[in-house]
């Protein structure tokens, strides 16, 4: 099992979670907070990227890299789960074809083609640590035949962007050592026959990495732990194992258990900006890794005069009051935003830390 994934933009400790910074920005904090919070890297969307600011725009600027300030290491998502969910919402945001996607981003005459090639092109124009493969997404109540038509576009697409990533590589006369690394997705829903006829053919194409295709939870909200488990143990173990978009701290404990050792979601950042904050258990006796939440809008906490967790060494918490959080909250200033977003991130950053063992510093500069 490999414990560090080294990449153009640095090396991170594995395993790790990197925010989404879905159209080139995590949301209410800039770069530095972000190194302050010991973000090692980030998930950026290929295909609202695409749409904005574009690729002239990406291309002026070299990348995603110096257009975002961002100095670490950056994954971009093909998009296609967010067009096969829109679609799925309503057919007139497009159809899924045989050889590519088409989507009409406001349900009209606009439409975007994606394809293999296309999303793998604009991915270099990104300037990507990480590429993803465009994949056929499906979604837990889908049929078998359903899935199996998933995993053989997915098996399809991936074979062309493979070969359209050795094309941009040869084109581009980029060296090996600074090769941008790809991964392509495993399919098959619920189906181990499927999953495991995905996982082959994927395999024996070559990818540096396999992320787990398709919804990580059931339609209930609980976690699908026994396809979650099956699909990690089809994956090599000296290759990267991405818990896509699962984000909820008990899960990925538990799918870090299971041999997955890179995680990605928009939670920590969407629920700082509802006023739930994640806090590590108190309890010197507990495990390290036991935490709890709670809503900084409770009145309890309205004159509160010690910071959201007294462990976390967050920018947040090294300054301010649960009081002041509160009354930022009230008076709807975005500065509570910011800092309840930036104490969360660095509850992840924690997280990991504790996942892997180490002894986590207090503050945030240096990885």
């Amino acid at each position: 099992m490999i414990d560090t994934l080294a990449l153009n933009h640095g090396t991170v400790r594995l395993p790790t979670f990197f925010p989404d910074g879905t159209y080139g920005v995590v949301r209410c904090v800039d770069a530095d907070d972000l190194r302050n919070c010991r973000v090692p890297g980030l998930v950026m969307n290929g295909f609202h990227l695409l749409t904005k600011p574009g690729v002239n725009i990406l291309r002026h600027f070299r990348g995603l890299h110096a257009f975002c300030a961002w100095d670490r290491p950056i994954l971009t998502d093909s998009g296609g789960f967010q067009v096969f969910s829109l679609i799925r919402e309503n057919a007139k945001f497009g159809e899924v074809r045989k050889n590519e996607l088409l989507f009409r981003p406001d349900g009209g005459k606009e439409k975007i083609i994606l394809t293999p090639e296309k999303s793998i092109q604009f991915q270099f124009a990104c300037g990507s640590d990480i590429m993803m493969c465009l994949d056929y997404c499906t979604h837990p109540e889908d049929s078998y035949e359903i899935n199996k038509l998933s995993v053989e576009a997915t098996i399809d697409w991936a074979g062309r962007c493979k070969r359209e990533y050795e094309n941009q590589l040869s084109l581009r006369k980029v060296p090996l050592d600074k090769r941008p690394l790809i991964f392509a997705i495993i399919q098959g829903g619920g189906y181990h026959d499927l999953r495991k006829i995905c996982a082959d053919e994927l395999i024996a194409m070559g990818f540096d990495g396999f992320g787990f295709g398709g919804w990580p939870v059931a339609s209930d909200g609980s976690l699908i732990e026994d396809i979650l488990d099956y699909t990690a143990s089809l994956m090599p173990d000296d290759k990267i194992k991405y818990a896509m978009g699962l984000g909820k701290p008990d899960g990925i404990i538990k799918c870090a258990a299971m041999g997955y050792n890179l995680f990605d979601c928009v939670i920590p950042t969407r629920e700082a900006r509802h006023n739930r904050l994640y806090v590590f258990s108190d309890d010197p006796e507990g495990s390290p890794l036991a935490y709890s939440h709670y809503y900084i809008l409770d009145d309890k906490h309205i004159r509160e005069d010690f910071p959201v967790s007294g462990s976390c060494g967050c920018p947040t918490c090294r300054k301010y009051s649960r009081a002041y959080l509160y009354h930022l909250y009230k008076v709807g200033d975005s500065l509570a935003y910011r800092l309840a977003t930036m104490h969360n991130l660095r509850f992840y950053t924690s997280l990991m830390e504790k996942i892997r063992g180490e002894e986590a510093p207090v503050g945030g500069d240096a990885l």
